[in-house]
């Protein structure tokens, strides 16, 4: 067997890239890492935070962060390497409170006004160095979930909201970006998921390889996709991102 090659990392987003949108990893999936990572480095790259991750990527007692070298949560403003918490941000001392609760406030008045198949709860989620915007509520069923994906691909309901977004806070530093099958991810311009190479930058790989499915402009995948010092690569699936690291590293 050939020598693990520490010069190289593979990113991976989570959701439609390593498992089903907010479902855990497919016994195909997990043997796919474990071999992979007997060739290479191995991280994870989400805009979700550490709690859904764990949900979706660790097997039974042992945690995400113990599993992978490298795991950013989102988008690398908690980042975890070999287990430890190494570096955290926060979006309220950057925007501070009053310009928070002004967007906040907006939003959900904007998506008040917006009709839909159904609406659940937890409509803003408030993370460490993001807000997540769902406007039919993160508390939906899977079925649910899967119904306003398909409702958003004919009506661009987050689409809207996005342009709606940029038109109020023009001047507020902030990027809104359609990731996932529900959500808009909100964080200050810059903090997308580039955000995580200014931490593996550090350890001198010289090659990074990223694997995300939301690579076209506007989506939450595509910053890092076409950023110079990775080379990226769109998937349709969990199985055609196997099929890729076969052909890649085989």
């Amino acid at each position: 067997m050939s020598e693990r090659d520490i010069s190289t990392i593979c990113l991976f987003d989570v959701d439609g890239t390593l498992t089903l949108p907010r479902q855990a990893i497919s016994q195909d999936m997990e043997d796919c890492l474990k071999w992979l990572n007997k060739q290479c480095v191995v991280g994870l790259v989400g805009g979700s935070d550490l709690k859904k991750i764990s949900e979706q990527m660790s097997i039974g007692n042992q945690s995400v962060t113990d599993r992978f070298d490298y795991v950013f949560s989102e988008n690398g403003l908690v980042a975890h390497k070999k287990g430890k918490l190494y570096s955290q941000e926060s979006i309220v001392s950057y925007m501070g409170e009053e310009k928070l609760q002004e967007f906040i406030n907006f939003a959900l008045r904007s998506m008040s006004d917006i009709k839909l198949p159904c609406k659940r709860g937890t409509f803003i989620e408030f993370r460490s160095g993001l807000i997540n915007v769902c406007p039919v509520g993160r508390s939906c069923s899977q079925a649910e979930r899967d119904q306003f994906a398909e409702y958003d691909k004919k009506h661009h309901v987050r689409e809207k909201l996005v342009q709606l977004f940029q038109k109020q806070f023009p001047d507020a530093g902030l990027s809104f970006v359609i990731g996932g099958q529900i959500s808009i991810d909100v964080f200050p311009t810059g903090w997308d998921k580039r955000y995580c190479l200014r931490h593996i930058e550090k350890d001198d790989f010289k090659t990074i390889h990223f694997f995300g499915d939301k690579t076209q402009p506007g989506e939450n995948d595509y910053e890092i996709y076409q950023d110079e010092r990775t080379i990226g690569h769109t998937v349709t699936s969990p199985e055609d991102t196997i099929r890729q690291l076969k052909q890649l590293f085989t």
